[in-house]
């Protein structure tokens, strides 16, 4: 299995440095990562705005080391929002945010990410969207749910992401599924140990389905993180069998990857939301796309034998 290699990779400064240098790494980090600045993913907002559909933004860089590292990322999304707001793009676009970019893993790592990223959602909520609470790896999920449940009581349309590998996710949306929740549920995309999580792709999907239909079911807002064209099937189903309008919940694809079929959906009538990240930092969100699907492994690895 080459993915959990991938995701060690994903932590080793040696390999960061091996791929910032590949010949062939521009063109496909260009595949998943809309750009470095705010004006340069301003145009794709704009444009995927035109065809219909919805984004969520996320501003790439989790390995936060300082206080003054997570205020920059605070004060990143900040700027995003400030542009929204002058475009009038912000019931169009949302942001998803990981604490660790708000300095949740430093000393008083829960309390200073919570600082950080109250003003962030307030900016958004000013503005007509909202935030998201993206789940890193198991270790940090209590105190992203904490903090999610803190920013709810002020900013109820604060949503949070929930992973089916793990274990402990059907509780999880069982106590989320509630009025006004927006919840979206992803297979998972970091490297967990076998006592807490999944590791055959059959489990993973069983359990992807099974969670799904609990948030179906309940009486929040579900959005679907998948590209797989089974488990898309499956959630208009239950969508179907739950008496949900095509509105009552939305698909979310990475920005990139099978781009036909997020219009195919928009036109269908589903609320279809893009996953656009962008940013300077690269790195570790660019290893764990390579790790979700081995085809990107293989189309980088052309890229650097063409040398770019």
């Amino acid at each position: 299995m080459l993915g959990p290699v991938i995701l060690a990779a994903s932590r080793s400064d040696k390999m960061r440095r091996f791929v910032s240098a590949a010949p062939g790494t521009k063109q496909v980090v260009d595949r998943f990562i809309a750009g470095e600045t705010v004006d340069q993913v301003v145009p794709i907002i704009e444009d995927a705005a035109a065809k219909g559909l919805e984004v969520t933004l996320d501003v790439v860089g989790e390995d936060i080391t300082t206080p003054e590292q997570a205020a920059d990322a605070r004060d990143a999304y900040l700027e995003l929002i400030e542009r929204l707001k002058d475009l009038d793009l912000g019931t169009k676009a949302e942001m998803s945010v990981k604490l660790s970019m708000f300095g949740q893993a430093l000393d008083g790592g829960h309390e200073l990410a919570l600082a950080n990223v109250r003003p962030v959602v307030e900016a958004a909520a000013a503005i007509g969207t909202t935030v998201t609470l993206d789940a890193e790896d198991h270790t940090t999920l209590d105190s992203m749910f904490a903090i999610h449940e803190e920013l709810r009581k002020d900013h109820p349309q604060t949503g949070c992401v929930i992973q089916a590998y793990l274990f402990r996710t059907e509780e999880d949306a069982r106590r989320l599924a509630a009025a006004g929740s927006r919840v979206r549920i992803v297979k998972g995309a970091y490297k967990e140990p076998a006592s807490v999580a999944y590791q055959d792709k059959a489990e993973i999907d069983k359990a992807y389905v099974r969670i799904l239909r609990i948030l179906m079911e309940g009486d929040g807002y579900p959005m679907i993180g998948s590209h797989d064209p089974r488990l898309i099937a499956i959630a208009q189903e239950l969508g179907r069998k739950a008496g949900r309008k095509l509105d009552e919940y939305e698909f979310q694809m990475l920005y990139g990857i099978r781009s036909e079929e997020h219009l195919r959906l928009a036109a269908e009538g589903h609320r279809m939301r893009v996953y656009t990240a962008y940013g300077t930092d690269w790195y570790g969100y660019f290893m764990r796309r390579l790790a979700e699907k081995p085809a990107n492994l293989l189309f980088f690895g052309r890229s650097i034998l063409t040398k770019g």
